[in-house]
C-alpha cells in the first residue's frame, strides 16, 4: 500500500494552495502521510509513493510552476498520479465536469495520470496581476471553490491508495 503522498501545486494568488491543503487533510484522515509543497520547491519525488499535482488556470493554461513540474516524466512515471485544475470564476465546476485544458490533457496522457478534475477558482481583493485585478474590480471575481467537492475527490484518492476502491 502506498503511504507517502506529495500534493504539489502551482499558484499565483494562493487559492490553489488552499485546495492542495484541503486534499492533503483528507488524505491524512485516511491514514496516509501527505506533504503539501509548492511545485517550484520540489527537487525530487523519489521519497513519495504517489503524487497529486494541481495548477491554477490562467488564460487557458496551468500556472507556470505546475507546467514545469509535470515535465519531470521519468520521476513521475510509475507512481500513481492525479491532477487538478483551479480556475473557473463561476459555479460551472461544481455543476458539470470540465475537461482539462489541452496542455494538461497532454501531460495526463504522457504521464498516464489516473484522473483530472477542475475545481472552481478564487480571485479576491489584493490579487496579483493586471488582468486579475481588472476581473476583480469589474465584479467578476469571487470564491468559487467547492470544498465539499474537493474533499469528496480527495477521499476517492485516499480510498484507492489504501485499497478501498468501493468507497469512491
Amino acid at each position: 500500500m502506498p503511504d507517502s503522498v506529495l500534493v504539489t501545486y502551482g499558484t499565483t494568488n494562493g487559492s490553489t494552495a488552499r485546495i492542495a491543503e484541503a486534499i492533503a487533510d483528507v488524505l491524512r484522515k485516511d491514514g496516509l502521510t501527505a506533504e503539501v509543497r509548492p511545485a517550484q520547491t520540489v527537487a525530487s519525488v523519489a521519497s513519495y509513493d504517489a503524487v497529486v499535482v494541481g495548477g491554477g488556470l490562467y488564460a487557458g493554461r496551468w500556472q507556470k510552476h505546475a507546467r514545469r513540474f509535470v515535465r519531470h516524466r521519468r520521476a513521475l512515471t510509475g507512481r500513481p498520479l492525479w491532477m487538478f485544475s483551479s480556475g473557473p470564476l463561476d459555479a460551472s465546476a461544481s455543476e458539470r465536469d470540465i475537461p482539462p485544458v489541452p496542455g494538461v490533457r497532454r501531460a495526463m496522457t504522457r504521464l498516464d495520470a489516473k484522473e483530472h478534475i477542475t475545481f472552481g477558482g478564487c480571485l479576491e481583493d489584493g490579487v496579483k496581476g493586471f488582468f486579475a485585478r481588472k476581473l476583480v474590480s469589474s465584479g467578476k471575481g469571487g470564491d468559487f471553490r467547492d470544498f465539499e467537492q474537493i474533499e469528496a475527490w480527495a477521499a476517492g484518492i485516499g480510498a484507492e491508495l489504501v485499497g478501498e476502491p468501493g468507497k469512491r
